[in-house]
């Protein structure tokens, strides 16, 4: 999966401990146990994380009320973590729900 070089880097250092997603039908299947690869786009560096838990949610809204966005992005406040993931996902993405995905560093290179 491909991570904004601001996020690779928080999980990277371990402090970012849930990743917010679109509720794709291709994450259906996304469960605990699960190893997800990310990576920068047009780079090789890589990050490996286990994912501990997926839990689903209506709205980002309600996954950082859930989650707390300091497990989301320690270095943004609610609002922003709010204004960034809508930039990334217009509203009609968001409408299919989100998912907070636990993870747990593996590896960095």
């Amino acid at each position: 999966m491909n991570l904004y070089r601001q996020y690779f880097d928080l999980v990277a250092a371990g402090t970012k401990t849930i990743e917010v997603r679109v509720k794709y039908p291709h994450l259906a299947d996304l469960a605990a146990g699960d190893v997800i690869r990310f990576c920068i786009k047009g780079t090789d560096e890589i990050c490996e994380v286990d994912v501990k838990r997926v839990t689903e949610y209506p709205d980002f809204e309600a996954l950082l009320d859930g989650e707390g966005p300091a497990s989301v992005n320690p270095t943004a406040t609610r609002e922003q973590q709010l204004a960034n993931m809508r930039a990334i996902y217009p509203s009609t993405k968001e409408a299919l729900g989100a998912l907070a995905i636990e993870i747990k560093l593996v590896a960095a290179s």
